[in-house]
């Protein structure tokens, strides 16, 4: 209900009264946004009109993505590290360091009910302009132990 609002409006035509009703709603799934229009046009028929949506990220989505984008490159530097370690016959230890260098985004910026042009465009291009994505550069530093070390330490 929080993510619904419902507008009506009654007039009278002639000896008839008429009513008009619009409701817009916000949802975060778009395979239920779809389920909902085809139930509305299946139930409604030609008495209801479903306008193109509309996408945009909440500020919370984005900083979802920055945080998301970060432990990913925080993740495939420790993988790379690791497989460098191997290859030198050294055993990866825990971070000393890691530093967010540089961070970028784009897509997303498209408002499509701004755009006098979004009418003309297919669903697929306004989810194309409405992606965003970032992508996150890091820098790490990690402790490296010998090998041998460790199996002296077993013995």
């Amino acid at each position: 209900e929080e993510n619904m609002t419902v507008t009506e409006d009654f007039s009278r035509v002639e000896n008839t009264y008429q009513m008009e009703a619009e409701v817009c709603i916000i949802f975060s799934d778009f395979g239920k946004m779809q389920n909902v229009c085809n139930l509305l046009i299946e139930k409604l028929g030609t008495s209801v009109t479903i306008n193109p949506p509309h996408f945009y990220h909440t500020p919370e989505a984005i900083d979802t993505l920055r945080r998301q984008v970060c432990v990913t490159a925080v993740g495939n530097t420790r993988r790379k590290a690791q497989e460098v370690c191997r290859l030198f016959g050294q055993a990866l230890g825990k971070p000393l360091l890691i530093k967010e260098e540089e961070t970028k985004e784009w897509g997303g910026h498209i408002d499509s009910h701004l755009s006098d042009s979004a009418d003309s465009q297919t669903l697929q291009e306004r989810i194309q302009n409405a992606t965003a994505y970032a992508s996150c550069r890091v820098f790490a530093v990690f402790e490296i132990k010998g090998k041998e070390n460790r199996r002296n330490k077993l013995l």
